[in-house]
């Protein structure tokens, strides 16, 4: 008996809830006899000692217990400098904790015994949300699930040409299945592709002291961006929007309600003084494959539109989002239906082009195609079940402390033994899983003393520590390396190519052998590119920087924490790591650009040595077949005129008789051979004929 509300053939999907892990400080090695307190990339904390070992290259490393502890009396030691710092400054104090429970400080190594205490003992109330959002979205793709297998089950087989439906009368395989209630289908777009006002938006405060966030949805969004709490240094918005028309309309509208904040110059464009770098992130193949399937069959089922259209903006309450997409529409002369304004939702594989220093709303995702391309990444037995997507991330910030950046990015970011469980998880709950989502990390560094750690409680400074963090991944530092990094991971793939490389010769082995090489040497070339663009991103913002610092000095503009963590610091660290991650790229690309080279000479050597011993075997077939010539004539004329068929008892057959039935046995044997013989060109030669499925067709 199948449970209410789940459709035949549906799978259930459960997530393992008892072993999340939270977010962890970290203490770097010692330099130079000083012991050196730095943030990392799980969260906020400050620096003693801000001069780096030579070799260290701003690498924040995995803090251990016995390190954490260690510390102790250096802890000590800055939190009294802290308080004389804070007093001196007139900047107020945390009031202290006297209920024995640890609480973090400014100084990281008390965060780093915070976060080892979490670990063990998580909040319960917070823990049984998640549980419970997990639990109702498990619940949720079950159901659709089973639709979308009955879509899927249709799209393939509906397009079958008149001789199968015959068949169909008499052969249950060959029938036409059926297509999904409409009722289901509306339910399976608006699960993969939210309504624009459904979107879910993350609303994070953050105070001295105290940070909140609160879960909205986009058509709530105006209201909170029109003014903040006075307790509120900075709030952040966070909407899961990619390029298209609704991301043209959301920034032009913020950026129009109130003055911009300090211009990044060099960071950004000419005339465009905001922040935006693309972010490779993780997907899970089977979630990413579906959504393309989704999209390509239902957008071109023309009885869903008028019903999608209605419900795009259903639930808007903002005040000028839908007029102002309207006039969009009609100044670019495109039509806004659903479709179009939820295209922006889906990843971008590696080779659909470059989004960095796209400007209008038409040049998101191009015409995309239905099947994903398998990459070589998935030959490592890690990623075997994980796709690598690029997301562009945008940054858009005011001077009244606001904001708001725009991405779809929704995959994971840090790579740990625990991937392939965070790859199961739903998009819309990856923000509350900090071991697995940058911006959920982000969030979670700040939680507990909200802007207490900043150097400055600015946007400004929010803005750099959010853009370092999340453009450094994806990477395994922040679980300590669980998991093989990506210049691991494809240094591995290399070595097992050279392996194949010599392996003994099958029938088809080489073209699969190139293909690899050449996925491989794509897909490292999409991130050198990426990486590039990110250093040239970080380089750019470290001018900005100092030019703001050597403002704030001449203002007299003392930092707010002045032990803790600048934007020069923050840029120069995130910078080393783009460098290192840039450097090992190039290397592999290097590599495997020489390793393909070095196949195509040993395949040429071996093709030479076939064609000399096809060379002796070809002579030997040249003399059978000038002794076939000679005697083949003979034989036949030899048996045909030696035959006698009146002579033999009780026949009364002719010649004419043999010629009938022999010739046209002959004859089928000749025709079943040559269609045998060139079936393949008679295959494509029929499918060139056949009307094309407009569910694999090009958008």
């Amino acid at each position: 008996m199948e449970s209410p509300g789940k459709s035949p053939g549906s799978e259930e999907i459960e997530w393992d809830l008892s072993s999340q892990s939270t977010k962890s400080g970290s203490v770097s090695s010692k330099s130079g006899g000083a012991r050196t307190l730095s943030s990392s990339a799980s969260g906020s904390t400050v620096s003693g000692n801000r001069d780096h070992s030579p070799g260290s290259n701003g690498r924040r490393m995995r803090p251990s217990v016995t390190s954490a502890a260690s510390g102790l009396p250096i802890v000590r030691e800055m939190r009294d400098h802290r308080t004389s710092s804070q007093t001196s400054l007139g900047v107020p104090l945390l009031p202290h904790n006297t209920s024995g429970s640890p609480r973090g400080t400014v100084v990281s190594s008390k965060k780093v015994l915070t976060n080892f205490e979490k670990v063990v003992v998580r909040d319960p109330e917070v823990e049984e949300k998640r549980i419970q959002k997990l639990s109702h979205y498990s619940t949720e793709y079950n159901q659709q699930k089973g639709v979308y297998k009955q879509l899927l089950n249709w799209a393939d087989k509906s397009y079958n040409r008149f001789g199968n439906q015959i068949m169909g009368l008499f052969m249950k395989s060959r029938r036409r299945p059926p297509l999904p209630p409409k009722k289901d289908l509306l339910g399976l777009a608006r699960h993969y592709y939210p309504a624009r006002a459904d979107l879910k938006v993350q609303v994070c405060d953050f105070g001295l002291g105290r940070a909140e966030r609160n879960e909205i949805t986009l058509g709530q969004v105006e209201e909170y961006w029109q003014s903040k709490p006075d307790w509120v240094d900075v709030r952040w918005i966070y909407a899961p929007l990619g390029l298209g028309l609704t991301h043209s309309s959301i920034e032009d509208i913020f950026l129009h309600d109130a003055q911009p904040g300090r211009e990044f110059e060099n960071a950004g464009s000419a005339g465009w003084p905001y922040v935006e770098t693309e972010v490779l992130n993780m997907r899970s193949h089977e979630n990413f494959q579906e959504m393309r399937d989704v999209y390509m069959i239902l957008s071109n089922l023309k009885e869903l539109d008028d019903e999608l259209n209605q419900c795009s903006f259903e639930n808007d309450k903002n005040s000028s989002l839908q007029s102002d997409i309207e006039w969009r529409t009609k100044h670019l002369e495109v039509t806004a239906n659903y479709w179009n304004l939820v295209a922006s939702d889906m990843p971008w594989q590696l080779d659909e082009g470059l989004a960095m220093g796209i400007m209008g709303p038409m040049e998101g995702l191009q015409p995309i195609g239905r099947q994903i391309g398998r990459q070589a990444l998935s030959i490592h037995p890690f990623f075997r079940k994980s796709h690598l997507v690029r997301n562009v991330f945008r940054c858009f910030h005011r001077n009244d402390g606001i904001l708001l950046t725009l991405s779809p990015m929704a995959g994971v970011n840090f790579l740990d033994k625990k991937m392939s469980q965070h790859l199961g998880e739903p998009v819309n709950a990856i923000f509350d899983n900090e071991n697995a989502s940058a911006p959920g990390c982000v969030f979670a560094a700040f939680a507990d003393q909200g802007t207490s750690t900043w150097h400055r409680r600015t946007v400004e400074w929010f803005l750099t520590y959010l853009i370092t963090e999340v453009g450094v991944t994806p990477h395994a530092r922040r679980q300590g390396f669980t998991a093989p990094d990506l210049d691991k991971a494809y240094q591995s793939i290399i070595q097992d190519l050279k392996r194949r490389r010599h392996a003994p010769w099958r029938k088809n082995e080489t073209v699969k052998l190139v293909r690899d090489y050449l996925a491989c040497v794509d897909e490292l070339t999409i991130v050198r590119l990426i990486c590039q663009q990110q250093v040239d991103l970080f380089k750019g913002m470290q001018q900005d920087v100092r030019k703001f610092e050597t403002e704030d000095n001449r203002a007299r503009r003392t930092p707010d924490n002045p032990i803790g963590e600048s934007m020069t610091e923050r840029i120069k660290w995130a910078l080393n790591l783009v460098k290192s991650r840039l450097d090992s790229t190039e290397k592999l690309l290097i590599d495997a650009r020489q390793s393909m080279e070095e196949l195509f000479q040993l395949r040429s050597i071996e093709q030479n040595e076939l064609a000399i011993v096809n060379d002796s075997q070809n002579k030997a077939i040249l003399i059978f077949t000038g002794v076939t010539i000679v005697f083949l004539p003979l034989s036949f004329f030899t048996s045909y005129y030696g035959m006698n068929l009146s002579t033999i008892v009780g026949t009364a057959k002719t010649e004419g008789y043999f010629w009938k039935v022999c010739g046209s046995i002959a004859l089928c044997i000749v025709v079943i051979v040559s269609l045998g013989a060139f079936r393949h060109h008679l295959k494509n030669a029929w499918k060139s004929r056949r009307p094309v499925n407009p569910a694999y067709s090009m958008v």
